[in-house]
């Protein structure tokens, strides 16, 4: 089977929401169904549209919930080298343009956008077909896109997801969503990315206001008195450390990068020493009593 582009999104819909089915063979009628199963009008009548340049057939969109059509011609070119099957599908070689369009639409079916501002933006799949999800994780990377795969415990099934602002814009640039709210979603998670960048100030009362504002937002201090500021960029933290020290004489130590739940990567400044965090306190308390240090 030679794909262009609509057979590629083709074969993507039928892997994802779709079914190529025919009768058992014992029953005398015989009929092949080709069908998408979808909610989304736009998806329905772009299959169709697909289908009609592909095979020359004008499926037929039934209530708003699936777009179907009938041919043994087609049945059997389609599942001639391919399965179609949730817990069977592969994905099949494709030039680049090609392989777009095929995760456009698998995307566009199976896939979901999640959206919390300032804490978890991703893209998301879950599939019982574990092989499956590792060849769209390896299609990914063709288009610089990250994504992490696991399988969720107690459930026969594995979960794949996107992160970061790069890879969330990577897919929208390179792959995207037909679905009408998807790509809203996707546009609104990579516009509610910050300028995580920490810009201190050159003047040195104004470094000090942004140091002294900067503690009071983010310090944590943990039960076991410790004091931590965590930031995903650790030139953040390296310039605050040397501030610390240059302004205040405060010790302090960057570590990183981690990892958190969600995927995302972060750095902590920590405050260990006692008499390092009580310094701290009284800058917060009455920043008067800390003035600058003189310059080595």
């Amino acid at each position: 089977m030679k794909f262009d582009e609509n057979l590629a999104a083709i074969h993507g819909y039928l892997c994802a929401d779709g079914y190529v089915v025919k009768n058992p063979n014992l029953q005398k009628h015989k009929y092949y169904h080709i069908g998408l199963r979808n909610t989304c009008s736009v998806l329905l009548e772009d299959f169709r549209i697909k289908c009609n340049s592909a095979f020359k057939i004008n499926p037929i969109i039934y209530r708003n919930e699936r777009c179907k059509f009938g041919s043994k011609e087609v049945y059997n070119k389609l599942t001639k080298h391919y399965s179609f099957y949730s817990s069977e599908w592969e994905l099949p070689k494709l030039s680049k343009r090609n392989l777009a369009k095929w995760l456009r639409a698998y995307f566009d079916c199976d896939g979901w956008v999640f959206v919390e501002e300032r804490q978890n933006r991703h893209i998301g799949l879950d599939s019982i077909n574990h092989n499956g999800l590792i060849q769209i994780k390896k299609a990914l990377y063709t288009f610089d896109i990250e994504s992490k795969l696991k399988k969720i415990s107690g459930r026969e099934i594995s979960r794949l997801l996107i992160y970061r602002k790069q890879s969330l814009a990577n897919f929208m640039r390179y792959i995207g969503f037909l679905h009408p709210d998807k790509k809203k979603k996707l546009k609104r998670a990579i516009d509610s990315y910050v300028d995580y960048n920490w810009h201190f100030p050159i003047n040195q009362t104004e470094l000090r206001k942004f140091v002294i504002t900067l503690l009071k937002k983010r310090m944590k201090i943990k039960t076991n008195g410790i004091l931590r500021i965590n930031s995903i960029l650790k030139h953040n933290l390296r310039t605050l450390a040397g501030t610390l020290k240059k302004e205040y004489g405060i010790e302090s130590k960057v570590y990183g990068p981690r990892l958190n739940g969600y995927g995302t990567t972060y750095c902590e400044l920590v405050v260990q020493k006692k008499a390092e965090i009580d310094k701290i306190k009284n800058l917060l308390n009455s920043p008067s009593k800390y003035p600058p240090q003189p310059a080595p």
